[in-house]
């Protein structure tokens, strides 16, 4: 089934394509700002990938693929990192529409950050030589330090939508790493993560999954009001 990663990217992607013209959430009108975030965070994440394909941290399995590669990469990893934030984003920015006074205080998002924080330095101290584990959660620590010195107000609807979207990403990623298939399309060397898996998922990648999402989120947000202050 060489097409499975192209329909897991295109599935995803689908849903929020099309209402993202519904007239009350009219998100096409973020495209230019999500477009920017896309391709700056897919320079980060794209450099991280290849890296790592190269060292052997991660690779992929050919069967599920349609063959094409670009920098040792799938052209369906490319796909990846603009379909699936595109997905997060949105469902976000609608979840936020339509739920607009679910968010945590300020206190709240500041203890949780702090918490996660603490857990991914503690986890790096005895961890520093998995790469995976090592580069992932160093990513997030500065990040989310970032982001909290910047756009805390974010936060505070965030934590709750990704919980939401962890939903889709346990589906998605679960079949990439082998749920309900014969194989992974998505293969991990377990010296290089902490070994632990969420049914067939490496607990990094939930991180991993905080990283994309929250990086693209916030540069979005970032050019939005850039956009908006330039009306």
């Amino acid at each position: 089934m060489n097409y499975l990663y192209l329909l897991l990217n295109l599935g995803s992607l689908s849903i929020p394509f099309l209402f993202s013209f519904h007239p009350k959430l009219q998100f096409y009108k973020y495209w230019k700002s999500l477009g920017l975030a896309i391709i700056i965070t897919m320079s980060i994440f794209i450099t991280w990938d290849v890296i790592f394909t190269n060292m052997g941290v991660w690779g992929f399995n050919s069967n599920y693929f349609l063959g094409s590669k670009l920098l040792n990469l799938p052209i369906e990893e490319w796909l990846f990192f603009i379909c699936i934030p595109y997905a997060c984003v949105f469902t976000h920015y609608a979840l936020s529409y339509y739920l607009p006074n679910t968010k945590l205080k300020v206190k709240t998002v500041k203890i949780i950050s702090y918490i996660l924080i603490i857990l991914l330095i503690t986890t790096l101290i005895f961890n520093s030589n998995k790469w995976y584990t090592l580069v992932n959660f160093f990513y997030a620590i500065i990040l989310l330090l970032i982001v909290l010195k910047t756009n805390i107000a974010m936060l505070q609807t965030f934590f709750l939508t990704f919980l939401v979207m962890l939903i889709p990403f346990f589906i998605v990623n679960g079949i990439l790493t082998g749920s309900f298939i014969e194989n992974e399309v998505v293969w991990y060397n377990n010296s290089e993560n902490l070994g632990i898996r969420l049914f067939t998922i490496p607990i990094e990648d939930s991180i991993y999954a905080l990283n994309l999402i929250l990086t693209n989120l916030a540069l979005t947000e970032y050019f939005q009001s850039k956009l908006v202050r330039t009306k």
